[in-house]
């Protein structure tokens, strides 16, 4: 989520008077680790071909903070948001991207 999307969603969830419990500031468009080190590497321009040493990070953090925190995905979704009437800035990841490292 760009910052201008995020700051707008907090604005407009300050206003809004239906919404009320937790609600998750994230992208509509979910993607994988994999597709975000992608889009990433095309934004800057450098390659993205070499995963991640997971084995020197298990050592390193151990195998269960690695396994819940990098390893495993988590589909968060932003139902709540939409909801209430919010519309993205930057629903794609690309725009978000190129949003926050031009901007």
């Amino acid at each position: 989520m760009a910052s201008d999307d995020e700051a707008g969603a907090i604005c407009h969830l300050l206003n809004a008077k239906v919404v009320s419990g937790p609600v998750n500031l994230v992208a509509p468009t979910p993607v994988t680790n994999r597709e975000f080190t992608a889009a990433i590497g095309r934004e800057l321009h450098r390659p993205t071909i070499l995963p991640t040493p997971l084995l020197t990070l298990k050592a390193r953090y151990g195998n269960e903070l690695v396994q819940s925190l990098l390893v495993s995905g988590q589909r968060v979704d932003c139902g709540k948001l939409r909801a209430s009437g919010y519309e993205f800035v930057h629903p794609e990841l690309d725009g978000a991207l190129r949003a926050v490292l031009k901007g």
